[in-house]
């Protein structure tokens, strides 16, 4: 009605094997098991620098 633009944003903790990725990196991830407390997903590769 009032055509607002709503910007969600989803902070995931994810497993980085490597230590490649920086802050403001886009990620693809896929969801694993547990591997701590809090971290389900996995790093599968980095698709923009940020």
């Amino acid at each position: 009605m009032y055509r607002k633009v709503l910007r969600r944003v989803t902070k995931l903790k994810a497993h980085d094997e490597r230590s490649e990725c920086k802050v403001g990196d886009q990620v693809r991830m896929i969801e694993t098991r547990p591997l701590s407390k809090d971290k389900h997903w996995r790093v599968v590769e980095i698709l923009k620098r940020g």
